[in-house]
């Protein structure tokens, strides 16, 4: 993996075998709070005293760190609970390398292959390692709060993006829950659909089209 400088200058990684980087070149440390901690509304969920995230494709976990800085800064005493789901273990190990302007990262250094969960006061946070097909059955029905879906392209991992995928992110999420991921392709959308889920346009950051959010159907 070769280590890239976005343009807010903090580092991502282009994974050459598939041919993408794991951020946005416009901004990692941006595109964490931009596409996901702001737009699922961490602050206004910090104050309920509470958060169960799950973020899939964790990767080196800027967006839930960036998510638990966000909520304890709003909220000290909120009690965060993390669970990442990620495929492949190199990755995970690059947390090593860098060091992102997010305040509870320095935290996320505690990760590595050996260790994959750690708690920091009322801060858990844990790795589930695996093909995220399977890793998913370990989750409860109506649990998460929020659902960080962050993994390479449609074009590029359709699997990815599947219908019964989303389906276990509608079982595994809240009524009240809410999933934002960084991409509008139809095909998303279209399987969002499909797996009960209704869809908005999340913000656009360093691209010409928007995000998107999805609830449950009421």
């Amino acid at each position: 993996m070769k280590k890239v400088l976005t343009a807010d200058q903090s580092e991502t990684f282009l994974n050459e075998e598939v041919g993408e980087s794991y951020h946005s070149y416009t901004g990692a440390v941006e595109e964490a709070m931009k596409k996901y901690a702001e737009p699922t509304k961490i602050r206004e969920l910090a104050k309920s005293g509470q958060i169960r995230i799950l973020d899939a494709f964790f990767g080196m976990g800027y967006n839930s760190a960036m998510a638990v800085s966000v909520a304890l800064e709003e909220n000290p005493d909120c009690k965060i609970e993390v669970v990442g789901l990620e495929l492949d273990a190199a990755i995970v190990s690059k947390i090593q390398e860098v060091n992102p302007e997010i305040p509870f990262f320095k935290y996320y250094k505690k990760l590595s292959i050996d260790q994959l969960s750690f708690v920091e006061d009322n801060v858990s946070v844990k790795i589930l390692l695996g093909d995220i097909r399977e890793t998913t059955k370990q989750l409860g029905n109506e649990y998460f709060d929020v659902v960080f879906w962050d993994p390479f392209s449609p074009k590029t991992m359709p699997d990815m993006w599947s219908e019964d995928l989303f389906k276990e992110m509608a079982r595994v999420m809240k009524s009240t829950g809410v999933l934002a991921t960084y991409s509008c392709a139809r095909m998303v959308r279209d399987n969002m659909v499909k797996a009960g889920l209704f869809y908005d346009d999340g913000p656009c950051v360093g691209r010409r089209g928007p995000g998107t959010l999805a609830v449950k159907w009421e």
